[in-house]
């Protein structure tokens, strides 16, 4: 039960990680360097979260009362991680950071 236990505080920590950097990507993609930055700890986030996430699942534990919600959620952070990666400039989407 102790791995189950690290395992649900691991996916915790790196999912809310992840879920705030995304949500400040327009502040801290100003400059191209601190954009760089973001993503990439973004991206590590992410293939964190879904690390741990696959691992609670095969561990037997459960994400908000259900097994395979850990699963799920995993496969999310994989695409966000991915498209954390991608080389457009969030700058195409993100008409602040022309300012």
């Amino acid at each position: 039960m102790e791995l189950v236990s690290l395992l649900e505080s691991l996916s915790a920590l790196t999912c809310s990680g992840s879920f705030l950097i995304w949500m400040s990507i327009g502040t801290l993609s100003r400059t191209d360097k601190s954009e760089k930055i973001a993503q990439k700890i973004m991206t590590i986030l992410c293939f964190s979260a879904a690390i741990s996430l696959f691992g609670l699942y095969f561990a037997g534990g459960n994400l908000f009362g259900s097994a395979n919600f850990a699963r799920v959620l995993a496969v999310v952070c994989i695409a966000v991680g991915v498209s954390a990666i991608s080389k457009e400039k969030i700058s195409k989407v993100n008409p602040i950071h022309t300012i």
